[in-house]
């Protein structure tokens, strides 16, 4: 779906389902070494989830797969190591346009004059594991995989059997470098190792004297795997009979730095023995920049080991420093991924899926078709209009690509203008009957049955229960679906009346004595949870966990929300329309005087048309009045950061001397307060520097604390 036409219910619950599928695959492919899609495929899960969280950056969740790095460290038989500083990723850029941005967000947050260059090294980024080396007084000390940036696992044992890493670094070095890169397999290797593996089990088969199944044989699906499993054995002689290999991109703790630039840094580790990517290169211009990514581009599929992309870092160690880091990523460097691959094939039929708030989403059904390295059956077809849009219907021939979206996509309808029947999309729900509508203004069309939809009562009790709502332990998908099915389960307020069905859950299949207790159990605890997630369980259109957040911060208690919506409702029926006013200027007029009774932040006037449409509803109300019988949720307390500015809202105005603009609103944020870009009543602090204008007049006209750049330096330092 597009961006324009995104509700914020629909984003949040879309960022939702993306931090759960990027989260899955991330411990898929570090932590377990089965990844079950391409690199593509998750380079487009969290592109799409990057859009989202730029168009609704108050909805962010804390589980963010930006704030992510890797995956926890799974079970395992090595034992597991602390990084003394955090392993990071890469942000990723996939045009030559976001490159350029990239580019140009450095230079504002530096605050470069124009004209002045900005060197970048670039190389190719290649698909390993991420190791850190740590040597002392030269010699190898410690090997870890990243595991989660934080915590990894040791293979210093395995790591000594890879010749490409050395022992003792050549010449001096610093008392303490920790070089970082990775461990890869070439593709003729790979190629040996699979063939050995075959081989191997064709003679084992004939000294047991039994027939060859190759089925059984546990080949790598690709150097990446082959690498990451070889790595990982608990046994270093098995690692020693594969072929592994090492190359360096940067360095983590160092004691001291043998060069004042990236460039510099990294020809000295080569120097001390450890091997670089041969297409390492500085360049100062966009141009040339791009230019040796292309000539990468093409020789990717020659050259003899796997890559996704091209690396690039702001070669200045000093601008490195200030440009510091966002949550999972350093600004100072970017990776410009390759483009997904796109297939021809045919689309077979088309299904309509029932969500959670009711939305009707089309899925076509392909034959199946491999696209960059994985066979993909199903495509999403977002809405009516992308259908009329793309004048799909079964049948067609079209093509697809795996990028942008969670699933894959149609770029394009190959047989359009062959004369057939066009596809007619539903106008009732195909799991209950109810009629299926459009709102004004919107594109989706929805189910309006509600909690008697089966469709709609398993995705609300789910999302109820979810993680990001009561994260209600052993209360699973699998779960709730059996209890609906059983009858235990129809509103949420059941949930806290399944000690009821005791008897009954234990004589199920698959439930014990404990495993019972333990739900119920845990059931138990959420009668007082957070009111924010239990009013965001509920799954009111529009209402995501952080406007549920900021609406109980308004209303304090659980059961005010209903006041709130009922004054909603009363103040929205209380404005007539005046004899000749359009239709869109009266509603402008009603949403203005929802937004004055809300008086939130970033809580717009569909959050509370939503509201008071849910309490509207005779079996909305019931729902509610049910659940406040089951749940005690504490008192909303806002809590902030132990800091001069924490909480507060800061505006910096005039030119700033020692930092950028970015750099000083970053600076604000990591002190728990809020930057604005304007002044009002509800800001606190004014930070000025020279050339300050009109917002220093409106601050002195409203009675605002102003200081200048100084001052906001000594209130950084004071929090250290």
């Amino acid at each position: 779906m597009s961006l324009k036409s995104l509700s914020e219910a629909d984003a949040a619950n879309e960022l939702m389902r993306l931090a759960k599928t990027i989260a899955k695959h991330n411990k898929l492919y570090h932590a377990e070494d089965t990844p079950e899609i391409s690199d593509a495929d998750y380079d487009a899960l969290v592109r799409r989830n990057n859009e989202l969280e730029e168009a609704f950056p108050h909805l962010v969740r804390d589980d963010s797969p930006n704030k992510l790095v890797g995956a926890a460290v799974a079970a395992s038989p090595l034992s597991k190591v602390a990084h003394e500083q955090r392993m990071m990723s890469l942000d990723n850029g996939f045009s030559d346009e976001d490159i350029a941005e990239w580019l140009a967000r450095v230079r504002r947050f530096l605050n470069l004059p124009e004209g002045e260059p900005v060197a970048v090294t670039a190389e190719d980024k290649i698909d390993g594991l991420s190791c850190s080396l740590r040597y002392e007084k030269g010699e190898l000390a410690l090997a870890a995989t990243r595991g989660d940036g934080q915590i990894g696992e040791d293979v210093t044992a395995n790591v000594r059997m890879i010749a490409d890493i050395p022992q003792a670094l050549k010449g001096e070095s610093p008392d303490v470098f920790e070089i970082r890169g990775e461990v890869y397999m070439a593709k003729s290797d790979f190629d040996g190792l699979n063939s050995r593996l075959m081989d191997e089990g064709k003679a084992d088969a004939a000294a047991k004297n039994v027939a060859f199944d190759p089925e059984k044989i546990r080949q790598f699906a690709n150097p990446r795997n082959a690498a990451a499993g070889s790595l990982r054995q608990k046994d270093a002689k098995i690692t020693a009979k594969r072929p592994l290999k090492f190359w360096a991109h940067g360095w983590g703790v160092a004691t001291a730095l043998p060069g004042d630039t990236a460039f510099d840094v990294m020809k000295a580790i080569a120097s001390w023995g450890l091997p670089l990517s041969p297409l390492v290169k500085r360049f100062e211009t966009l141009d040339a920049m791009l230019a040796h990514y292309r000539h990468i581009e093409a020789e990717r599929a020659d050259l003899p080991y796997d890559i996704d992309g091209v690396v690039y870092k702001v070669d200045r160690l000093d601008w490195q420093k200030r440009l510091g880091f966002v949550a999972k990523a350093p600004r100072w460097a970017l990776a410009h991924k390759f483009p997904a691959e796109q297939a021809q094939t045919t689309l077979e039929s088309i299904d309509i899926q029932v969500g959670r708030t009711g939305k009707l989403t089309p899925v076509g059904r392909l034959k199946p078709v491999t696209v960059g390295g994985v066979v993909v059956s199903n495509v999403t077809l977002h809405n009516r209009d992308e259908i009329e849009r793309l004048g799909v219907r079964p049948g067609d021939r079209v093509l697809v690509q795996r990028a942008g979206d969670v699933i894959p996509q149609v770029a394009e309808n190959l047989t359009r203008d062959e004369q057939r029947e066009p596809y007619r999309f539903p106008d009732h729900c195909p799991e209950c009957n109810s009629e299926a509508v459009a709102e004004e203004g919107e594109v989706d069309v929805r189910c309006t049955g509600g909690l008697i939809c089966p469709a709609q009562r398993f995705q609300r009790l789910a999302h109820f229960a979810s993680r990001a709502a009561l994260d209600i332990d052993g209360l699973g998908d699998k779960s709730i679906a059996e209890f609906i099915e059983a009858g235990f389960l129809e509103g949420p307020a059941d949930i806290f009346r399944l000690r009821q069905h005791r008897a009954e859950i234990l004589a199920r299949d698959g439930w014990q004595e404990k495993s019972v207790d333990n739900l119920l159990a845990a059931v138990e605890k959420k009668r007082s949870a957070d009111a924010a997630r239990i009013l965001f369980g509920l799954g009111i259109r529009h209402i995501g966990a952080v406007s549920a957040r900021d609406l109980m911060k308004k209303v304090t208690r659980l059961e005010a929300v209903r006041s709130l919506a009922e004054t909603i409702e009363a103040e929205r029926s209380g404005i007539e329309k005046l004899p000749d006013e359009e239709d869109k200027k009266y509603r402008q007029r009603v949403d203005v005087a929802v937004s004055e009774v809300i008086a939130l932040d970033g809580v717009g006037a569909a959050v509370g048309h939503s509201l008071a449409d849910f309490f509207h509803e005779p079996h909305n109300r019931e729902v509610w009045e049910d659940l406040l019988r089951e749940v005690t949720p504490p008192d909303y307390i806002v809590e902030t950061r132990d800091s001069a500015v924490a909480g507060k809202t800061v505006v910096f105005t005039g030119k700033l001397e020692t930092m950028s603009r970015d750099e000083a609103k970053a600076q604000a944020e990591a002190l728990g307060a809020k930057a604005s870009g304007s002044v009002s009543a509800k800001t606190d602090l004014l930070v000025a520097g020279p050339g300050a204008g009109s917002k220093m007049k409106k601050a002195a006209e409203l009675g605002i604390e102003v200081i200048d750049e100084a001052a906001w330096s000594d209130i950084v330092k004071a929090a250290g």
